[in-house]
């Protein structure tokens, strides 16, 4: 007989990572109540949602910025999804700000490490660990938004400042 999730459990989790509330029960009873093993089973449908919409076109989204308070240091960042609508969020612009706030504390030097560039130029931004997190890579972060939102995102480009 398959594992019953509970009302707090599913709460727990989706106050985790924003994974809507049925996919969640289903991963907790696909878990048998473990609920660790549920988390990883999200992560795993997460990245497989994520590369089922890598292909869409990413026209929208918005132009976020950080600042540091006190210290001469900021960052610039292109953040595209595939509507207006999506761009507009609460958890679309926090994404953005948080993305910002990584560039500038942790200085990428490009996006991915299929970029053009060569590898000894510095930290690709999608492999490094998650400023706010290290268990989990800004790519990570990104599918998981990619799963909650339901659209494309990707970053467009960025730039970081410090004098």
């Amino acid at each position: 007989m398959a594992h019953k999730a509970s009302v707090a459990d599913i709460r727990a989790i989706r106050a985790e990572s924003g994974a809507g509330v049925m996919d969640i029960k289903r991963a907790i009873e696909d878990a048998e109540g473990d609920l660790d093993k549920a988390r990883e089973l999200l992560g795993q449908r997460g990245s497989r949602f994520s590369a089922k919409r890598a292909e869409r076109e990413t026209r929208e989204g918005l132009v976020a910025a950080y600042v540091h308070p006190g210290r001469p240091l900021g960052a610039l960042l292109e953040l595209n999804c595939e509507t207006d609508f999506v761009a507009r969020t609460q958890d679309f612009t926090t994404l953005a700000h948080d993305l910002a706030m990584h560039i500038a504390a942790m200085a990428p030097t490009r996006i991915s490490d299929d970029d053009a560039q060569a590898a000894d130029d510095g930290p690709a931004l999608l492999s490094q660990p998650w400023f706010r997190d290290g268990s989990q890579t800004v790519e990570q972060v990104i599918q998981m938004a990619v799963a909650r939102l339901g659209e494309n995102i990707q970053v467009g480009r960025f730039s970081r400042f410090e004098i």
